[in-house]
């Protein structure tokens, strides 16, 4: 998929909103590839409460290594891995649960695309139990979340709850 010179990874996901859980994943990500995208996902089936733009807007603010740039996508993620040449897809496991929808999820990827391979990588110790999910909970009742996502996360929630 990728010239062998050059190692693309995509990580995929939602991130409504990034977390610091997250970052660590995109980071510890460039071990193995000398490039990491972060591809937001537009999925019809969400509600998001941060907007498509103002996810990868915040991504970037989030993730400022050279080696990351952050895209969205719609569609198939195979679809997407082949435009930018990945030959590596990365999903977090934070827990057991995550692990059967992961798993049936790498298994239809690489019927689409045996040539692209999917990373299970776990989060940190410290932050096994964080989700976006949990950060929005916490965050929409005024509970303080600013250890769990970068400063312009951490803001950007506060004006979305302020409302």
């Amino acid at each position: 998929m990728s010239p062998s010179s050059t190692r693309i990874a995509v990580y995929p996901g939602s991130f409504d909103p990034i977390t610091r859980g997250h970052e660590d994943l995109v980071l510890r990500s460039l071990h193995f590839a000398d490039r990491v995208i972060v591809a937001v996902a537009v999925n019809a089936t969400k509600q998001p409460l941060f907007s498509l733009e103002e996810r990868v807007a915040l991504i970037r603010q989030a993730v400022t290594h050279p080696a990351v740039e952050v895209q969205s996508f719609d569609g198939l993620l195979v679809d997407f891995a082949r435009r930018v040449g990945a030959s590596v897809t990365v999903r977090g496991l934070r827990a057991v649960s995550d692990f059967e929808y992961e798993f049936q999820m790498a298994l239809m990827n690489r019927n689409l695309a045996p040539e692209l391979e999917t990373v299970f990588l776990v989060p940190a110790f410290d932050l096994t139990y964080l989700s976006s999910s949990l950060v929005r909970e916490v965050a929409r009742y005024g509970g303080d979340v600013s250890q769990l996502v970068h400063p312009a996360v951490h803001q950007a929630l506060k004006q979305k709850f302020r409302k």
